[in-house]
């Protein structure tokens, strides 16, 4: 199949572009290689991708409809993959344009493409945070969104859109909510990679509301699995999947498999945009695979992605 992946420099892109070369899917690639976090890292990310003969890569922003209709005209598409986003809640509120025009215009850029050209599978990237602080656990998908952030707030209208269009143009649209992905080529700005750089750096952490904080964290590896099993499958409606192992840990957990090394913390108070937990319920998931799906042991998994943040040298990358 020829594929489009948006957000292809991103990890969650990156990681689901690289099983999709393995398996000879062709992947064309888009990312606006913004620098919301490291450049170096996001290129390092693309040199690994373009080791395939299969991949093919434009620079290209989302919001920008003339350049994505000049690139979608070329080509021959049978699924799209849109994880391109404007990440980050609490940047959210320093650069709320940002989200508006990637988030919302740019997804909807997405869509209109896709109906001019017939393009009728289309996958993306939802949220956990559009649950908000909802103390009902663990959060199921019928559960009314309470988005806390502006970050939230599109993810929440990106699944309004999408059931839209299904409805109107009988295209095939699903979203996924993502619940605290983490793993190899993760995003530097999240938790477990400044957990790292603090190791490494002897600098001290400062560990969000006071490292109570529940996480539902999710493998990068299991999430490859299952989104390969999901783009797969035909969908008869529009519909939104929680991706998640739920059994989420605590942050203090986390600190413990690491006892053995010498560093520093601040435990500092609760940020008002942080929900205070996530804890996804992944039934849905498992029924629409029609199959057991064991995760990783997250003891192991955190311990193998610090392995190969240490080989690889990703602190001087990041």
């Amino acid at each position: 199949m020829n594929i489009i992946v948006t957000g292809a420099a991103g990890f969650l892109g990156f990681s689901l572009s690289i099983n999709l070369l393995k398996s000879k899917h062709t992947v064309f690639g888009i990312d606006n290689l913004n620098n919301y976090y490291s450049l170096k890292y996001k290129k390092k990310r693309l040199k690994e991708l373009r080791k395939f003969k299969n991949f093919k890569f434009s620079k290209i922003d989302i919001s920008n409809f003339k350049k994505l209709n000049s690139f979608f005209k070329k080509k021959k598409i049978d699924m799209i993959i849109h994880f391109a986003a404007q990440a980050g809640v609490r940047f959210s509120v320093s650069n709320p344009q940002n989200y508006i025009s990637s988030n919302i215009s740019g997804f909807i850029n997405i869509l209109e493409l896709a109906k001019e050209k017939s393009i009728k599978k289309i996958f993306y990237a939802s949220s956990s945070s559009v649950y908000g602080d909802n103390k009902n656990y663990p959060w199921k998908e019928f559960y009314k969104p309470r988005p806390i952030s502006l970050y939230a707030k599109t993810k929440q209208f990106n699944e309004k859109i999408g059931n839209f269009y299904f409805r109107k143009y009988n295209m095939q649209i699903v979203g996924f909510r993502f619940f605290t992905i983490f793993g190899e080529w993760g995003r530097p700005d999240m938790f477990l990679f400044k957990l790292f750089k603090s190791i490494i750096s002897k600098k001290t952490l400062n560990i969000n509301n006071y490292g109570k904080h529940l996480r539902d964290f999710t493998y990068i590896s299991d999430v490859t699995k299952i989104l390969m099993l999901l783009i797969k499958k035909k969908f008869k409606r529009h519909e939104v999947i929680n991706i998640c192992s739920s059994k989420p840990i605590s942050l203090l957990e986390i600190l413990s498999y690491f006892k053995n090394y010498k560093f520093s913390i601040k435990k500092i108070g609760r940020n008002k945009l942080d929900v205070r937990n996530t804890h996804g319920d992944n039934s849905k998931l498992k029924k629409i695979l029609k199959r057991k799906f064991t995760f990783t042991d997250k003891k192991e998994s955190i311990k193998n992605t610090f392995d190969w943040y240490k080989e690889n040298n990703i602190i001087n990358i990041t």
